[in-house]
């Protein structure tokens, strides 16, 4: 039995019921109700009671509750008082322009309840450094976008999305289904800073005149191109997109993952395997 299996069983007996238990785990319903399936199976015994209306505890379950009350109790202040004793601990999160959105709301609420001893520093890269930081040393972890060049560097896919042309909505193309590379060949494109991974270049600048084009380093700069220019980009099917802009679908692109990646000389450290728990977590619960 780990802590968590013990957790998702207090709340599932608090509520009497496995939907309302899952609300208040901030998860869905089927990953607790696995959990508590496989808790079960590893005791051995019915821990509750499935009716129609939810759940009650069985006599063993009973048992169970009331010997994993004092158990959590005492875990949490083996918890307190271990960070209390590492005092403030660092640790620096690289995001990559748009996903810098992505270190909020919920992933910061996760890690901090976890982790209330560790000091959170964000490094936001433009797009002249796919891997925010990490190459050059300057995170531990980073939240990026991906196609990069890998090497050194270990990354964990938290979601793929489809990638599409964003272009003016008076363009041509702004209504059709999708389009390919081929549609799009005698665009002018968007130009990234020079020595950027040539991965990265070649995945989201089209194979059209660039050298024309000013260097953009953001997002903004880059849809800003589009709308004032009628420059053509590259971008996420989710991106936001201002006014008089729209994305369309590119056929022949592979999707791009949002990833978690870390070095691989960092693989040991505690805070880096946490948060990248953490974020798993907040993207698959």
């Amino acid at each position: 039995m780990d802590l968590r299996s013990l957790r998702y069983f207090i709340a599932v007996a608090d509520e009497c019921h496995i939907g309302r238990a899952a609300n208040r785990l901030h998860m869905t319903q089927p990953p607790l109700s696995r959990a508590i399936r496989q808790l079960e199976n590893e005791l051995g015994v019915l821990l509750f009671e499935r009716t129609p209306k939810g759940v009650t505890l069985t006599p063993a379950g009973k048992v169970l509750y009331d010997e994993t009350g004092p158990l959590l109790g005492r875990a949490d202040r083996i918890r307190r008082r271990v960070t209390a004793a590492a005092a403030t601990a660092p640790l620096t999160v690289g995001t990559l322009a748009d996903a810098a959105e992505q270190v909020s709301g919920r992933l910061v609420s996760l890690f901090r309840a976890r982790y209330p001893h560790v000091h959170v520093t964000i490094h936001e890269s433009d797009l002249g450094d796919p891997t925010a930081g990490l190459r050059a040393g300057l995170v531990d972890v980073a939240i990026t976008r991906t196609p990069f060049d890998e090497t050194g560097i270990n990354t964990h896919v938290l979601r793929s999305v489809p990638v599409g042309v964003v272009i003016r909505d008076d363009d041509p193309v702004a209504g059709h289904a999708s389009v390919s590379s081929t549609d799009l060949a005698d665009r002018r494109w968007v130009r990234l800073p020079d020595g950027t991974d040539p991965v990265w270049t070649a995945y989201w600048t089209g194979s059209g005149d660039n050298d024309a084009s000013p260097v953009l380093r953001t997002i903004q700069e880059c849809l800003q191109a589009v709308l004032w220019n009628g420059t053509s980009a590259l971008a996420p099917m989710d991106q936001p997109l201002p006014a008089g802009l729209v994305v369309v679908p590119l056929s022949d692109r592979p999707p791009t993952d949002l990833v978690v990646a870390w070095p691989r000389t960092t693989a040991r450290n505690p805070l880096v395997r946490g948060f990248i728990r953490v974020t798993e977590s907040c993207w698959y619960t």
